[in-house]
């Protein structure tokens, strides 16, 4: 079975909100909710089919755009390669020229309609931001929570409170104060236990390579309205995460880190390829930071994770 490529667009207005269509009842999973475009046809490039799609049934012109994500989805019926691309800016005001209901939807929303399966991963990329702050080790509670609080107000949405020394009383406290700090402005993920998810209801939880070795085969132990994450660093990791169901990963380290010297760096070619065989978002992690943050798109990636290059505060 020939697998069908798609050109599709999250597109974004202004305020942030997401453009969506219903498909027609006559349509393969119609009545659903999708993201625009369609087909790629044998000539043409990801971009051009993409302009040519909004343009038809949309009746806009694509201004700016970049790659989201790739998803690969298996129908019983119908095998399909969703190319994706993040749309911020276009010309002309979009209108269902092919009679199909439109929808503008603030991403945390978009939960609340039916897509297709195959529309599950681009629904989480959609919603997710392009950088993941990892907290440092090592440094004081006061320290730590202020450092939080001005990453914040730089602007950083999804934060990751580091625990390597452990599950102890002490992370826990800890969870408390910063899903306080969170409440509201970031997206607060939290390395623990299972035992603890009825804790911290607001929380998403970020599991390690081991919990993920431990637990893949018993699926997803979160529900869809709270976000899972994974930690992963090869192949088999990956397939591990994709059978729990993990909402998305991050994938290291891609260069050389202070924190691991000595764990063998992917680069950025091999990253590249781990991703391409990947349906959900990642995040590339290790020795990178903003300045990556086009490189990683290019190489697939949702975006960059960091420590030292996204704490506002100096470490030395």
């Amino acid at each position: 079975m020939k697998r069908v490529h798609v050109a599709a667009a999250v597109i974004r207005d202004s305020a942030g909100k997401i453009l969506i269509a219903r498909r027609a009842d006559t349509q393969h999973q119609g009545g659903l909710w999708e993201f625009p475009g369609g087909k790629v046809e044998a000539d043409e490039s990801v971009e051009t089919a993409l302009a040519r799609e909004l343009q038809e049934e949309l009746g806009i012109v694509v201004g700016a755009a970049r790659p989201l994500i790739k998803v690969r989805h298996d129908y019983p019926d119908k095998q399909v390669l969703l190319d994706v691309w993040d749309v911020s800016a276009f010309t002309g005001e979009p209108h269902g020229a092919e009679g199909q209901p439109l929808e503008w939807v603030a991403p945390r929303d978009l939960l609340n309609y039916e897509f297709p399966a195959a529309n599950q991963p681009i629904v989480a990329a959609a919603r997710l931001p392009s950088q993941y702050l990892v907290t440092p080790e090592d440094l004081e509670t006061p320290a730590l929570l202020r450092g939080i609080q001005k990453a914040i107000a730089g602007g950083i949405k999804l934060i990751v409170l580091r625990a390597p020394n452990g599950y102890d009383p002490k992370y826990r406290d800890l969870a408390v104060d910063a899903a306080g700090l969170c409440a509201g402005k970031a997206q607060l993920m939290i390395k623990g236990p299972f035992e603890w998810l009825g804790d911290f209801p607001s929380a998403g939880w970020h599991i390690t390579a081991a919990q993920l070795r431990k637990y893949a085969e018993k699926g997803r132990p979160l529900p869809a309205s709270r976000w899972l994450a994974a930690s992963c660093h090869n192949a088999e990791e990956l397939a591990l995460a994709e059978q729990m169901g993990v909402d998305f990963v991050t994938l290291s380290p891609v260069e050389l880190t202070q924190t691991h010297p000595d764990a063998r760096p992917l680069g950025w070619e091999q990253a590249a390829t781990l991703i391409e065989g990947f349906s959900k978002p990642v995040f590339l992690l290790g020795g990178i930071g903003p300045a990556e943050l086009e490189k990683a798109w290019a190489a697939g990636a949702q975006g960059v994770a960091g420590i030292r290059a996204f704490w506002p505060d100096s470490l030395v």
